[in-house]
């Protein structure tokens, strides 16, 4: 599978580049940024590592997001379209969700899964993601990973451009757009940003 212009594994195999591996300490789960989001709209590729039994995201859609999803190594489970739509992809499958479109997924083997996404609010998910990892590593989630303050996860929320099916999508945007401008008049977001590491130092793929 490939997305826009670049290939998957041409990502994987391409020699030169440093990529740091990030595990979250919570739910044991590691990313790898294989091509950071510039401010031009590029999407981001990232690799996702999940360990035997993770719960991986619940079913979930983002009403603005593109994203694909391509397996490299182990199984990977996932809802396509609605609840209980389940499908396993192995290494080589890959599945394209567009915007809108609800899924989920999860690693229900015992062994380790590893699979390549893209995302086209590539600043914003990045943000998202580097964010979920900082926030375990400080102690600041729950048991399941989940940001403890509501206002911060409404940011994160908002980044991840994430609703649930079956909840009026206008009182989501409604609610969660009202606790992420709050929690930015609080300088929550200000907090945040340190763990935005390509932002701060100009990296990128």
């Amino acid at each position: 599978m490939t997305a826009g212009n670049f290939s998957f594994q041409a990502l994987l195999r391409r020699p030169g580049t440093q990529r740091e591996t990030l595990t979250n300490p919570v739910t044991g789960d590691r990313l790898t940024l294989l091509q950071s989001a510039p401010r031009d709209a590029a999407p981001l590729v990232f690799r996702t590592d999940l360990p035997p039994g993770a719960a991986g995201s619940p079913l979930h859609a983002h009403p603005t997001m593109d994203e694909t999803f391509e397996v490299v190594a182990g199984e990977l489970m996932m809802e396509i379209g609605g609840k209980d739509q389940w499908r396993t992809l192995r290494a080589g499958d890959g599945v394209e969700i567009p915007a809108g479109m609800p899924h989920s997924f999860r690693n229900a083997s015992d062994g380790w899964t590893s699979f390549v996404s893209t995302a086209t609010r590539g600043v914003e998910f990045e943000r998202f993601l580097l964010s979920m990892i900082g926030l375990a590593a400080e102690g600041r989630t729950n048991a399941a990973g989940m940001p403890r303050n509501p206002l911060v996860m409404a940011l994160l929320l908002d980044y991840a451009d994430l609703v649930v099916p079956g909840v009026p999508l206008s009182l989501q945007r409604a609610l969660v757009g009202g606790l992420a401008r709050l929690a930015r008049m609080l300088g929550l977001e200000a907090r945040l940003a340190h763990h935005w590491i390509n932002e701060r130092t100009g990296a990128g793929a």
